[in-house]
């Protein structure tokens, strides 16, 4: 399991979510809703439960067992989860690809552990899950966002009119993806 541990700088590590994180994220997730509202869903106040999340854990390791994600914490010196990173809609065959969600507790904003987590993520999904390319989206106005992306070389290739219901509206999106590699599909 070592292995899947990747220290992002002295207190921080990224490795592999499991069910065990339901009630630090529970926390994490309940002390950062106001700082995440601009770019997140409305959620029921039960998301923000133990109970919640470890529901919503119990979905997103059924999707990774089934090759369909691959999530991650960021977890402090204590092994509390402080962040999250999901590869979603991983699709192999010619398309080789997946999708980019990710958020920070608002206690560890503005440290650069995003853009440390995002281009770990990247090397893994190129090296361990042989994707060819990674997409994410942001909503229009989020720049933090899009400054990580660009710092680890997404490029924008489009515009996602109503793209999501993000903070009570259909919102618009910029659409950014980073091609991993040129090479033939592998894995």
């Amino acid at each position: 399991m070592n292995h899947d541990i990747h220290r992002l700088d002295a207190e921080v590590r990224l490795r592999p979510v499991t069910p065990d994180d339901a009630a630090s994220l529970a926390v994490a997730l309940t002390r950062s809703r106001t700082y995440m509202q601009p770019w997140e869903p409305v959620r029921p106040d039960s998301f923000y439960t133990e109970q919640g999340q470890r529901e919503r854990l119990a979905a997103l390791l059924a999707d990774r067992d089934a090759g369909r994600a691959m999530p991650w914490v960021l977890a402090d010196e204590e092994d509390l989860a402080i962040g999250a990173f999901n590869l979603n809609g991983i699709v192999l065959g010619p398309l080789r690809s997946g999708t980019l969600g990710y958020w920070v507790d608002v206690e560890h904003a503005g440290r650069g552990l995003a853009t440390a987590a995002v281009a770990r993520i990247c090397e893994l999904a190129r090296d361990e899950l042989h994707l060819h390319r990674v997409e994410a989206g942001t909503v229009v106005d989020n720049f933090a966002s899009q400054r990580v992306l660009a710092k680890c070389g997404f490029e924008q290739f489009g515009m996602a009119p109503r793209y999501l219901h993000i903070n009570g509206e259909w919102r618009d999106h910029c659409l950014f993806q980073r091609i991993l590699h040129d090479g033939p599909p592998t894995g």
